[in-house]
């Protein structure tokens, strides 16, 4: 039994894969993707093929975190659909075999791109990737939840008021010292929470292009990948979390765009995209964006507080980079206040 987020059980992980899945042909090898805080993810090698495998980090977890099983769940369902994602071939929740539940997936051939300006490309090849991010969101909140089995995949009721509730009380469960403007964004988000507009569709609750892979020599999209975070419920939360990126300092743990000539770049500025979604969608517009933009921020503070109090606890996925991204939590609520136009 693997108890290491860094490492891998090979012997077990040959095992398991041998007697369960159908084609593979050992020996093994792994390697560590870096990228990413939350579920340990590898890349398996055989002679023959490339899978990549997931799986819950080892230790003491908060409720309902790192849910792998979600994962699978979610991609298997949407295969075939107008969603890319990767092929899933089989799920583990026996936590004996490696120390952990995990899913093995196919690897998926392609790019990624970390920084949203994309350096290496030309302002029309950026604008194609963004134009297809875009496509693709709007394809995933026209998902028809019923026919490909996911309409239980969240409970009912407003989405919002659910997530404000959990990720506070997930904050909570792993504060580490009092933050003021998290206290009183958290306050704030349920004085200026919307009436409920009849939405429901699926959302995958970590949207953003580095959790996408695109073409090795092209601009279309050909999985979405990290679906822990996905679930039943609003779809602006996805759009609004990937202008909240965009908002922060270019070259941050945020990967933002602020400060740049998007133009010149090719990148379309924050309503712009949103246009663009409302058009795929046939929406006339969005009222309130700042509540939505708001909520994703304070999202992005709970998430990053989380993935901190690991690093201290010692069982982070990147623990170097855990700790630095713990510093971000202040500056995300920050910018949630401001997003619904209260003081700072």
């Amino acid at each position: 039994m693997d108890t290491d987020t860094q490492t891998l059980d090979l012997k077990a992980v040959d095992a398991y894969l041998a007697a369960n899945l159908q084609g593979f042909k050992g020996p093994l090898t792994a390697s560590k993707f870096q990228r990413g805080q939350s579920n340990p993810t590898f890349l398996l090698e055989t002679p023959e093929k490339r899978y990549v495998l997931r799986r819950k980090p080892p230790g003491v977890l908060l409720k309902s975190a790192h849910a792998v099983d979600r994962e699978f769940r979610v991609q298997s369902a949407l295969a075939g659909s107008a969603v890319p994602v990767a092929k899933m071939h089989l799920l583990c929740m026996d936590g004996d075999v490696i120390g952990s539940a995990f899913y093995v997936m196919d690897h998926v051939v392609g790019r990624n791109f970390n920084d949203p300006t994309m350096p290496d490309q030309t302002p029309s090849q950026r604008a194609a990737v963004i134009g297809d991010m875009n496509r693709v969101l709007a394809a995933l909140h026209s998902v028809d939840i019923d026919a490909v089995g996911l309409s239980d995949f969240g409970p009912p009721g407003n989405y919002y008021e659910r997530q404000i509730g959990r990720w506070t009380k997930q904050y909570r469960a792993s504060e580490t010292k009092p933050v003021a403007a998290m206290d009183r964004l958290m306050a704030a988000l349920g004085e200026h929470m919307p009436a409920e507009d009849g939405q429901r569709t699926l959302v995958h609750g970590d949207y953003r292009i580095d959790n996408m892979m695109f073409e090795a020599d092209g601009t279309k999209c050909l999985a979405v990948l990290d679906w822990e975070l996905s679930t039943i419920g609003h779809p602006f939360a996805d759009l609004a979390s990937i202008i909240m990126q965009w908002q922060m300092p270019a070259g941050a743990e945020g990967r933002g765009l602020a400060g740049i000539d998007r133009a010149a770049l090719g990148l379309p500025g924050d309503q712009e995209f949103i246009d663009q979604y409302c058009a795929h969608r046939g929406l006339a517009g969005i009222d309130n964006f700042g509540f939505y933009l708001a909520f994703c921020f304070f999202r992005m503070a709970g998430i990053i507080q989380g993935v901190y109090k690991r690093a201290l606890d010692g069982n982070a996925s990147n623990p170097e980079r855990a700790l630095k991204t713990g510093a971000y939590v202040p500056v995300f609520a920050e910018n949630g206040l401001k997003a619904l136009g209260e003081r700072v």
